[in-house]
């Protein structure tokens, strides 16, 4: 039997496994576009669960378990996070009232949240997740009634995992011609694995049980030092710069070091034959340059007043910190009907608030809010009704796990899966007509939109009979690739043109942060002179990151 201390620990090992391994997990998604990373999603989500229990003083199993399942379920991000919050929630009911637990309690209570995980997804598929964890599920149950002992039957759970995981190419073709098993379920085995670890051997995984990382080369260890260094204000000056040795020079490196070290601290001298790279605090960076010169010529220099920056960085951090208290006070629900959505870019949340939204919550591809920002958002938003538009395909599920968790106000999800599909939602709103009639005209003005995404390929892999390079420009169409080129006018121009039909009648073309005025400008006239004059084309600085551009084709 386990005691709930031992389950709270059982469950900060868990999360501090998948933290150690996330970049593996991550490494494992097969589309090469940037994306909301499994393995970052269910780190973050186990580690809402890892504060809650670390501030608790643990108590029953059926307590530890409740407390870990409510936190999962509002830190979950991205769809791999939720299926694991979901989980954990049917585990939690499964141990609910349960002073100690057997191991086929433990069974009991994991198919429990297998049946939860897979009556949430609409269509569930095989070879991911929801696989790794039922087979598991079956093989503790099997274990259980040979052994009742909890590591007898946790050790079949986590084997089970192991095996169903190494099966998922052969359920998902995808997978297979990757040569890659399911990320979802490899991050569900790390969770497994380090619950194991305290089951077994009373042992929690540490918070740093970080993947080993590349030896560091001398640019490294300057890079770290100097950063390490910085943290400390002594002095006012940060400098930094390279010399260029004579060659005729007898003096030595270490000299440099000494003086420096005499009118300063945090010195740091790297050198090699050519170059000596300097980093220093202190009040005299003429002082220090001067003696850099004595080696030879400087290359580069850098001098940053480090307690203006501090404090103009605390400014900072303070005005945010108001901003967003601001912003995210609970009101009460006093208007008829009120909009969330979810956007990146500057650009972006300002259309969505000029159209309507109370609310703009910061996320999107690669940077998925969790439950509990949507939960925020909607509480901060007057209304009896609110709407909320997620315009990311996996920040859908996150906020429909925010309806039950809203009591004193109805939360609508309306699951649109882009950008310009909230924005054609938004421009199809009417406030005369019922909120029944909204949510289906809603919808269908952002299920006649086409979305086409310009971006760069985050790694080398093979998709769609494509050799794709890291870098390479990325077209898709309805999230689709059908483009891999080398320049984002160029694409956006092409992209945009094939996904024009007869019956287009507007094109907006949403600009991003890493796109200039000029590109923009270029893309739009490109599209202009190539289509129909009846077709209107609007162009728009959306400033969101990681899409140099998203299109509007309706």
């Amino acid at each position: 039997m386990i005691n709930g201390n031992d389950l709270r620990n059982a469950i900060i090992s868990g999360a501090n496994n998948i933290a150690g391994h996330k970049t593996q997990v991550d490494e494992l998604n097969i589309f090469p576009v940037p994306d909301g990373d499994t393995g970052t999603n269910m780190s973050m989500t186990m580690t809402a669960g890892l504060k809650e229990l670390v501030k608790s003083d643990g108590g029953t199993v059926g307590a530890v378990a409740h407390t870990a399942a409510s936190a999962l379920l509002r830190g979950a991000r991205g769809n791999s996070g939720v299926i694991l919050s979901l989980l954990f929630r049917g585990f939690s009911k499964g141990l609910e009232g349960l002073e100690a637990a057997s191991g086929s309690d433990l069974a009991n209570a994991l198919g429990m949240g297998v049946e939860a995980a897979y009556k949430a997804v609409m269509k569930p598929t095989e070879g991911t997740i929801l696989t790794v964890s039922r087979v598991a599920c079956e093989k503790g149950k099997a274990a259980a009634e040979i052994d009742d002992d909890v590591v007898y039957v946790w050790s079949a759970i986590c084997k089970g995992a192991a095996e169903a995981l190494e099966e998922t190419p052969e359920l998902l073709p995808v997978l297979k011609k990757a040569g890659v098993v399911d990320a979802g379920g490899k991050g569900l085995c790390y969770i497994f694995d380090g619950m194991m670890s305290v089951f077994k051997d009373g042992v929690v995984v540490a918070s740093d049980a970080a993947e080993p990382a590349a030896e560091a080369g001398r640019d490294d260890f300057f890079r770290n030092a100097a950063a390490e260094f910085d943290q400390v204000i002594n002095f006012t000056y940060c400098t930094e710069f390279i010399v260029g040795r004579d060659a005729g020079c007898a003096k030595e490196p270490q000299e440099l070091r000494a003086y420096l070290e005499g009118i300063g601290d945090c010195v740091v001298v790297v050198d090699d034959d050519e170059i000596i790279k300097v980093h220093v605090h202190t009040e005299d960076p003429g002082n220090a340059l001067q003696a850099g010169l004595t080696f030879g010529q400087l290359l580069t220099v850098k001098i940053e007043n480090m307690k203006e920056q501090h404090r103009l960085a605390a400014e900072a951090n303070e005005e945010a910190k108001a901003k967003a208290k601001k912003e995210l006070e609970r009101v009460e629900p006093a208007e008829e009907i009120g909009f969330v959505a979810v956007a990146a870019g500057e650009g972006l949340e300002t259309l969505f608030t000029d159209l309507g939204c109370a609310q703009v919550v910061s996320g999107g591809q690669t940077m998925n809010p969790s439950t509990n920002d949507i939960v925020a958002a909607v509480l901060a938003t007057p209304a009896k009704n609110v709407l909320v538009l997620p315009n990311n395909k996996n920040i859908i599920m996150a906020a429909e796990q925010a309806i039950p968790l809203v009591t004193d106000r109805k939360v609508i999800v309306l699951p649109t899966r882009t950008v310009p599909q909230g924005l054609s939602a938004m421009l199809a709103y009417d406030p005369d007509m019922s909120i029944e009639q909204n949510t289906i005209t809603m919808m269908k003005a952002a299920g006649n939109v086409a979305t086409g995404q310009v971006t760069f390929a985050a790694r080398d892999s093979e998709f769609g009979g494509h050799k794709i390079k890291e870098g390479d420009i990325l077209g898709l169409e309805n999230g689709k690739l059908t483009l891999i080129e080398k320049d984002i006018v160029h694409t956006c121009s092409k992209l945009t043109r094939s996904m024009v039909s007869r019956t287009t009648s507007f094109i907006t073309i949403i600009y991003g942060a890493e796109v200039t005025e000029e590109q923009a400008n270029d893309a739009y006239n490109r599209i202009k002179n190539k289509i129909s004059s009846d077709i209107e084309v609007t162009l728009v600085n959306g400033g969101q990151p990681v899409y140099y551009f998203m299109v509007s084709v309706e």
